[in-house]
C-alpha cells in the first residue's frame, strides 16, 4: 500500500490538467462560432456562410463595440444603450438591438446606420456617447476596485495594529510594495501627496489587465482611448507639480554653454510630450499584442477544423495565459514606476542650480 499512492496522485494530476485545458477551451472557443458564421460582410450581403476570416474575428474582439457577445445563441449577446446627439435631432437614446435583425445582420434604424462600430445619421457622423463594451467594462472595473478597496479599508480600521486577514492580507502587501519600492524611492519625502493617485493608477491597470483575460471580456487596457487618458493624467500631474528648477532645466538648462542651450531646449520640450506618449504606447501595445496572440491560437481550431489542433492550441493558450497574468502585473508596475519617476523629477530640488546635481 505504501508504494502505490504515487500512481493515483500522478494520474489525478494528469486528469486535473486535462480538465483545466478542456474547460479553458470550452469556455473560450465557443465565443468565436458566431463570428465564424456571421462576418460583417455576410450581414450586409446575406445569410450565406463565408470563409472564416481570422483577421476580422481578431479585430472584432480587440476593438470596441456597441454589443457585447458572450456565446452563440439568442441570449448570448448583450445589446448596449446607444446615446447620440446630432444637429438635426438633438439627443436620442435607444438600444443597439435596433441595428440587428433576427438573423443578427446589420440594418439601418430610423435613418441611423452602424458602419464599423461608427454611428452615422444620413451618412453623417454624430456625437456618440454610447455605453459601449469598453465603457461598460470600465464601469465594472471601477466598481470592483471601489468595492474591494473600501472593504480592505474597513477591515483595516476594524482591526488596527493586528495582522491582516482575508482580502486585506492579499491587498495590503501590494499596497506596501507600491509605496515602499515604487513611489517613495522615486518621488522622495513628499511622496504621500501623490500616493493616492499612483495606488489608484496601479490597481486600475492591474484589475483591467486581469479582467481582460477572462473569456468574453472586453479589451479595456488595450484600448488606446483608455491608455491616452491615463497618460494625460500623469502628464498633467507631472507638469502642474513641476517647480521652478524643473522648468528652468527644460527651457534654459543651467551649467551648459549658451549655444548648447539653444539646441537642448527643443529636445527637452519634446521630451515633455514623449514621456506620456511612451506610457500610452507601452501599455496599449503590450496588452493588445497579448490578446492578438491568444486569439490567433484559438482561431487555429476553426482554420483546420481539427480536434487535435483544437486541443494543441488550447494547451498553448493555457501557457500563454499564464504569461499574460505575469504581463498584467508587470505593465501595472511599469506604468506606475515611470509615472512616479516623472513626478519625482518634476518636484526635485536641484541644489545650487547645477545641472549635475543629485537625482533620485
Amino acid at each position: 500500500m505504501s508504494n502505490n499512492p504515487k500512481i493515483p496522485v500522478s494520474a489525478s494530476r494528469a486528469r486535473i490538467l486535462g480538465l483545466v485545458v478542456m474547460l479553458l477551451a470550452a469556455s473560450i472557443l465557443p465565443a468565436f462560432s458566431q463570428e465564424e458564421i456571421h462576418s460583417d460582410s455576410a450581414r450586409h450581403e446575406g445569410t450565406k456562410e463565408e470563409k472564416f476570416n481570422v483577421s476580422e474575428v481578431i479585430l472584432e474582439h480587440v476593438m470596441d463595440s456597441h454589443t457585447w457577445h458572450f456565446f452563440e445563441g439568442h441570449y448570448g449577446t448583450l445589446f448596449l444603450p446607444v446615446i447620440v446627439r446630432s444637429e438635426e435631432r438633438g439627443w436620442e437614446i435607444f438600444s443597439s438591438r435596433n441595428f440587428y435583425n433576427e438573423h443578427h445582420q446589420v440594418q439601418a434604424y430610423n435613418r441611423y446606420t452602424l458602419d464599423h462600430n461608427k454611428i452615422l445619421l444620413n451618412e453623417k457622423p454624430v456625437l456618440d456617447l454610447s455605453i459601449t463594451k469598453n465603457v461598460l467594462m470600465l464601469f465594472i472595473n471601477a466598481t470592483l476596485l471601489i468595492v474591494i478597496m473600501f472593504s480592505v479599508a474597513k477591515a483595516y480600521r476594524a482591526r488596527p495594529g493586528k495582522a491582516p486577514s482575508g482580502l486585506q492580507s492579499f491587498i495590503e502587501p501590494i499596497v506596501l510594495f507600491v509605496k515602499d519600492e515604487v513611489v517613495k524611492p522615486n518621488i522622495g519625502p513628499r511622496y504621500e501627496k501623490y500616493l493616492p493617485y499612483l495606488l489608484t493608477l496601479f490597481f486600475f491597470i492591474l484589475f483591467g489587465n486581469l479582467l481582460g483575460l477572462l473569456p468574453g471580456a472586453a479589451n479595456l487596457t488595450g484600448n488606446i482611448a483608455v491608455t491616452v487618458t491615463l497618460a494625460v493624467l500623469t502628464f498633467l500631474l507631472t507638469n502642474l507639480s513641476g517647480n521652478a528648477s524643473y522648468w528652468k532645466h527644460i527651457f534654459w538648462t543651467p551649467g551648459v554653454p549658451l549655444p548648447l542651450r539653444v539646441i537642448i531646449m527643443p529636445v527637452e520640450v519634446i521630451g515633455i510630450f514623449t514621456k506620456p506618449f511612451s506610457l500610452m504606447i507601452r501599455l496599449f501595445a503590450a496588452i493588445t499584442a497579448g490578446h492578438i496572440v491568444l486569439l490567433s491560437l484559438m482561431c487555429l481550431t476553426f482554420l483546420f477544423r481539427s480536434w487535435a489542433v483544437g486541443f494543441g492550441s488550447s494547451v498553448f493558450v493555457l501557457f500563454i495565459t499564464l504569461i499574460e497574468l505575469l504581463v498584467a502585473g508587470i505593465q501595472a508596475y511599469v506604468f506606475t514606476l515611470f509615472s512616479s519617476l516623472y513626478i519625482g523629477l518634476a518636484i526635485e530640488e536641484h541644489g545650487g542650480g547645477d545641472h549635475g546635481g543629485e537625482h533620485h
